[in-house]
Formats: structure tokens, C-alpha cells, sequence
């Protein structure tokens, strides 16, 4: 989880981003996408792209208003898709990097005793 502050419109806004808020925001990326694809479905998908705007909304603080909802969303996706970059980067460094072989232990060769 991490906190970020989004300022919007002058006003400063709390969001922790869950794995939830995450899921939520490529929903809502997903929700666009299909109504800007096909203009005719966005009527079917326009109430489930608000349900999913009010979920996003509700896990800012302070409460956002009406006037600042389209600017906060757009911050939202943002931060989320910088996120995501952000880990995308990480797993690729991790994964480039060579395996270190663990050291070798010198060792003392004991002479057993007869």
C-alpha cells in the first residue's frame, strides 16, 4: 500500500493505493476503452463506469466534489499507471541482472588419523 497526495483544483487529496484501488482503475481504463471502440455500448457500460468513478472516489479524503471528481480520476490513473510502470521496471531489472554464483568456502583438508 501507498499513500500518495493528489492536488486537484487547489485541493490536496489523500489516496492510498490498495491492490483494489489498482483493479478498479484498469477497470475503468477497460470500461473507456470499450466505449470509445464501440460508441454504441457506451449506454450499457456508462452506469458501470460511474459505479466504478464513486468507488474510486470514495477512497480519497477529503470527500471530492462534483467539480473536481474528472480531474481527481485523471490524477488517479496516473499515479496508478506510474505505479505499475514503476514495478514493471523493477521485475525487468531483476530479471536482466545476472545470477550471482554463491562464493566458494576454502576449506581445510583434515588428515584423518589411523
Amino acid at each position: 500500500m501507498i499513500t500518495k497526495e493528489i492536488v486537484v483544483n487547489g485541493t490536496k487529496f489523500r489516496l492510498t493505493i490498495t491492490d483494489q484501488i489498482a483493479s478498479q482503475v484498469n477497470n475503468l481504463k477497460s470500461l473507456y476503452n470499450t466505449a470509445y471502440e464501440d460508441p454504441e455500448s457506451f449506454d450499457q457500460v456508462s452506469a458501470e463506469i460511474s459505479s466504478t468513478i464513486n468507488e474510486i472516489a470514495s477512497s480519497v479524503e477529503p470527500q471530492a466534489s462534483d467539480s473536481d471528481l474528472d480531474g481527481l480520476i485523471q490524477e488517479i490513473i496516473k499515479v496508478v499507471d506510474d505505479k505499475a510502470a514503476e514495478v514493471e521496471k523493477e521485475l525487468q531489472n531483476k530479471n536482466t541482472k545476472p545470477e550471482k554464483k554463491p562464493a566458494k568456502i576454502a576449506s581445510k583438508k583434515v588428515k584423518s588419523r589411523k
